[in-house]
């Protein structure tokens, strides 16, 4: 069983810096894909950031140029860099990891505020 735990949430004023961390535990080796999801409320979720083991790269139109998805291996962490953040950036933001065979795994989520 793989588990995902999110931490580095928190209040930030607009065009301040924050960044998510994504603990993995488990055995990750047979995770290929992994990323980042938001749900603002009232809203459907969106697809932040998304990479693959093969070097495929995805952010989404609202976050490109701003975010930054990464992987530390050592630590077996994700990573998601937010600069310039926007008041429309808040929302839970949920990591996720897509396995072998199917299986995805998800982080608790973290609530991010973007307000001054």
């Amino acid at each position: 069983q793989v588990q995902l735990v999110e931490s580095g949430g928190g209040l930030v004023q607009p065009g301040g810096s924050l960044t998510l961390s994504c603990a993995a535990s488990g055995n990750t080796s047979n995770c290929y894909t992994w990323g980042w999801v938001r749900q603002a409320p009232g809203e459907q979720r969106e697809l932040v950031a998304s990479e693959s083991n093969s070097g495929y790269v995805h952010y989404a139109d609202s976050v490109q140029g701003r975010f930054s998805s990464s992987r530390d291996n050592t630590k077996n962490t994700l990573l998601l860099q937010m600069n310039s953040l926007k008041p429309e950036d808040t929302a839970v933001y949920y990591c996720f990891l897509g396995c072998f065979e199917n299986n995805d795994y998800w982080g608790q989520g973290t609530q991010v505020t973007v307000s001054s």
